[in-house]
């Protein structure tokens, strides 16, 4: 069945916004990159298949969706990479003025997406 039009204009605009922010998250810490690209993949593979083709051989996120299309792999760079950017982000958060449930709430939420992504299985290593 042929999606209607604007389910999947809806699907390409949330495709690059999605992918907007997770380029955007490489370089701003708290910002995730992963759950924006995995996103853009979903988003794209509905309503795009050019984009979602250019996404899957993508030198930097094409391993990304290939993992977790795979089984739901994260490599083991891009958990500690998640676990470094957190951890500077409850460094500042703890640093700055900012009212204690905000720093509790955003350090419990940093822990629960933690404990999530460190139990994920990870790919096997390349011959």
């Amino acid at each position: 069945m042929a999606r209607q039009w604007y389910v999947r204009a809806a699907l390409q605009v949330l495709a690059v916004l999605s992918l907007v922010l997770g380029i955007v998250g490489i370089f701003v810490p708290g910002l995730p990159t992963t759950v924006f690209i995995l996103i853009a993949g979903w988003a794209a593979m509905r309503s795009s298949p050019r984009m979602h083709a250019w996404l899957w051989q993508h030198k930097l996120f094409g391993p990304m969706l290939q993992n977790w299309q795979a089984g739901g792999f994260v490599s083991r760079r891009a958990k500690r990479s998640a676990t470094f950017m957190m951890a500077i982000c409850a460094a500042v958060l703890w640093l700055v003025t900012t009212p204690l449930w905000v720093r509790i709430f955003a350090c419990s939420c940093m822990v629960a997406v933690l404990i999530w992504l460190w139990q994920r299985p990870e790919p096997e290593p390349a011959p």
